[in-house]
């Protein structure tokens, strides 16, 4: 089986490991918490990270950050994991879902942006905070929500579990990444993203008021000292001294890691481009991408190439479905029809692409993917 998408641990990794395990350090208490949070923060040009258990744990801390309540509405896009919409239903707050868009396959800005200055302009409520997710690698077209969101004192959180290192190139966000604009940034480090740490989130900001409060509450809110005194409510947050010791040692290699994506991604479009039915991932004339998976729209489904490819021994997976077809998620108010987070659900499809994906078995992909979509 070709595999969709396995970390590659060829680096420092081992060696990173044993020195946890002949220090004894392998809890949240170790140098290599520290050296993550601190390597980290310098790689994506932000001031503060704070490391944590999980990509859904930096959601949910910044949700709590930000004051996010019972009854708060907070907007989320239709298209994407549901781990972006469950920190929001755990707060007892009230998501609405933002319909997508073809050009980026994340949020629709323009939806987000016409309905903010439609609610200041009646003098509504606004949302108490908009959770923005860029799509499997993809950048959303996030320089006018942002600049929106400031005018009207609406916090900007960044779910870019899904896109480390994709970066803005020309425009107002020229140099920067994704998950640094916002007043908050999340990531993941699950075991198949670009890099792991086994499991693992990061959340980042330029505040360090905020910083401080997401490694307090982290870590139970226990304040220092040798009491164990906890002055508010707090979450078993931390990352582990072995999963950062993995995330140091990946960090190291992500220019890598990133090259061989998206190098994979421009063999991948190169040898589709001439497939009628079948459409290539967004690629923004500001942005780079960085192809975290790589993923086609059929325009007859997924299902037909995904049974194809798995009975030539060939992994791939549908994109997600869209959240307002779920049951939990169904009652969600929404903004926009949906259409574009259904279309994308109903004909998107991922294709192997890790790292160290060898030009054999791309061919071997390649060779597939247009035997179907030549005799469809």
């Amino acid at each position: 089986m070709i595999p969709l998408c396995e970390p590659n641990l060829d680096g420092h990794e081992l060696a990173y490991l044993t020195q946890c395990v002949q220090t004894n350090f392998v809890s949240s208490v170790g140098a290599f918490v520290g050296q993550f949070e601190q390597n980290f923060a310098a790689f994506l040009g932000v001031p503060h990270a704070v490391a944590v258990s999980n990509g859904t744990a930096a959601i949910h801390l910044a949700l709590v950050l930000l004051g996010i309540g019972p009854g708060d509405e907070v907007w989320v896009s239709d298209f994407t994991f549901a781990a972006s919409i469950n920190p929001i239903l755990y707060l007892r707050a009230r998501p609405v879902l933002v319909d997508s868009e073809l050009e980026t396959w994340n949020l629709d800005p323009k939806l987000v942006v016409a309905e903010l200055k439609r609610r200041d302009r009646l003098g509504l409520p606004q949302p108490k905070a908009i959770l923005a997710v860029h799509i499997v690698g993809s950048p959303l077209q996030l320089h006018e929500i942002a600049q929106v969101c400031w005018q009207f004192h609406v916090p900007l959180v960044e779910d870019a579990a899904e896109a480390l290192g994709a970066r803005y190139t020309t425009g107002p966000l020229a140099g920067r990444q994704v998950g640094s604009i916002g007043d908050i940034g999340c990531f993941s480090f699950n075991g198949n993203k670009i890099m792991t740490t086994g499991g693992g989130g990061m959340l980042v900001t330029a505040d360090a008021q905020l910083a401080a409060r997401a490694k307090h509450l982290s870590t139970q809110a226990k304040e220092p000292g040798y009491a164990y005194f906890h002055d508010e409510i707090g979450y078993n947050y931390r990352l582990t001294n072995v999963a950062a010791a993995l995330g140091v040692a990946q960090l190291e290699r992500m220019d890598h890691f990133l090259e061989a994506k998206r190098a994979i991604a421009k063999r991948y479009d190169t040898a589709f481009a001439d497939l009628a039915g079948v459409r290539l991932p967004p690629r923004p004339a500001d942005t780079a991408p960085t192809f975290w998976l790589y993923s086609l729209l059929f325009a007859h489904g997924w299902l037909g190439p995904l049974q194809w490819l798995e009975a030539r021994g060939i992994q791939s997976r549908p994109l997600w479905t869209a959240l307002h077809r779920m049951p939990p998620y169904r009652d969600c108010a929404r903004l926009g029809s949906g259409l574009v987070a259904e279309e994308l659900c109903d004909q998107g499809l991922s294709l192997p692409c890790s790292v160290h994906l060898t030009l054999a078995q791309q061919d071997e992909v390649i060779a597939a993917v247009r035997q179907y979509v030549l005799k469809s």
